[in-house]
């Protein structure tokens, strides 16, 4: 059985990614660090519509826990194999740089960069012994034109973007796919403390996108009609940065 492993995968954008990807027809494996009743209402959303969904808590900024649970999951499916990542794990914590402390310059990137190479590593030797596989980085608008008070995230997601595109020459001989959606301003808790009325007169197409928009993409990405495509990064931000 062919699984996609969502990192952040029990809410927002990833919960939407996780819901969509099951209905393409991938078991799904939802990454969470805490909140084990948002991981479970999105398991039985997917069982709902007659998909299959297993919870793999793990903190994606601890090496070790990654290495351990993948090692682990991979131990007790001999006859399965993720063969999709979507690495959409991440948060903000914004400042100006010259008020930013090092633990929100260091807990950005942990999250939202060194995360990636870390579950990508462990997840892709198996990727290359099927020679199969897709991998779909969810970046930000932010990692493409760098935004005001995010020195840390635009740093963090334009590494990731970095990533992408070099991991994609390395592995496409196998048959590897890598690319990155950017989303724009996307209707989640992570932008909810955000002034969406102002915001919106800057977006030609006048209004926040939702997860399901983003989760569109992503599956697009992770299906056999997106085979000579890699090391893309496709914006998804209502014409407010092309």
């Amino acid at each position: 059985m062919k699984y996609a492993l969502v990192t952040g995968g029990s809410r927002g954008i990833g919960k939407a990614i996780s819901l969509e990807l099951s209905r393409a027809g991938y078991a799904i494996l939802i990454n969470y660090v805490s909140n084990k009743e948002a991981a479970l209402e999105t398991k039985s959303m997917i069982e709902q519509q007659g998909g299959i969904a297993e919870l793999m808590p793990f903190d994606v900024t601890d090496k070790h826990a990654v290495d351990e649970a993948i090692e682990q999951w991979v131990a007790t499916h001999s006859d399965d194999f993720i063969a999709v990542l979507v690495n959409n794990a991440g948060i903000r914590e914004d400042a100006l740089m010259i008020f930013m402390q090092d633990e929100k310059w260091d807990k950005v990137i942990n999250t939202n960069l060194n995360s990636c190479f870390y579950v990508t590593r462990r997840v892709l030797k198996y990727m290359l012994s099927k020679r199969f596989g897709r991998i779909i980085n969810v970046v930000s608008l932010s990692g493409l034109k760098g935004l005001p008070g995010q020195t840390n995230y635009s740093a963090a997601k334009a590494g990731v973007i970095g990533v992408t595109k070099a991991l994609a020459q390395e592995v496409g001989a196998r048959k590897i796919t890598v690319n990155a959606v950017a989303p724009g301003f996307i209707d989640t808790d992570m932008t909810k403390d955000l002034d969406e009325k102002s915001l919106k007169t800057m977006i030609p197409i006048g209004r926040f996108g939702t997860p399901e928009e983003v989760a569109a993409v992503v599956e697009f990405l992770a299906s056999d009609k997106a085979g000579y495509i890699t090391g893309e990064v496709i914006s998804i931000n209502g014409g407010l940065y092309t």
